[in-house]
């Protein structure tokens, strides 16, 4: 089982950015595809990116340009960095670790969430 540690979530205004960040306990990091889901108060959880092992990256279309996904392996982390954040991207942020490519991902673990939230 893996475990999953998200950070840097928080309230900011209209426009401004956000990094998330989100440590993993496993020995195999780098094999795993990861990705980022989000969940709006009722709403369904949606996937926002995914990046695979090999590095290849796909995004929602309402992040796209927006929203970056990246990995670094030696520190078993997995980054989101958020860029001209809107009020729709309100929402609890959750990291997961999976496996399959960046257009059918499957998530196996979950971390905790953490709230982001836009609002001038």
């Amino acid at each position: 089982q893996v475990q999953l540690v998200e950070s840097g979530g928080g309230l900011v205004q209209p426009g401004e950015s956000l990094r998330l960040s989100c440590a993993a306990s496993t020995a195999i990091f780098e094999i795993y595809a990861l990705g980022w889901y989000r969940q709006a108060p009722g709403k369904q959880r949606e996937l926002v990116a995914v990046i695979t092992a090999r590095d290849n990256t796909n995004y929602a279309d309402s992040v796209k340009g927006r929203f970056t996904i990246s990995r670094e392996n030696a520190k078993n982390t997995v980054y989101l960095q958020m860029n001209n954040l809107k009020p729709e991207d309100t929402a609890v942020y959750y990291c997961t670790v999976g496996d399959g490519n960046a257009n059918d991902y499957r998530p196996h673990n979950w971390g905790q969430g953490t709230q982001v939230t836009v609002s001038a």
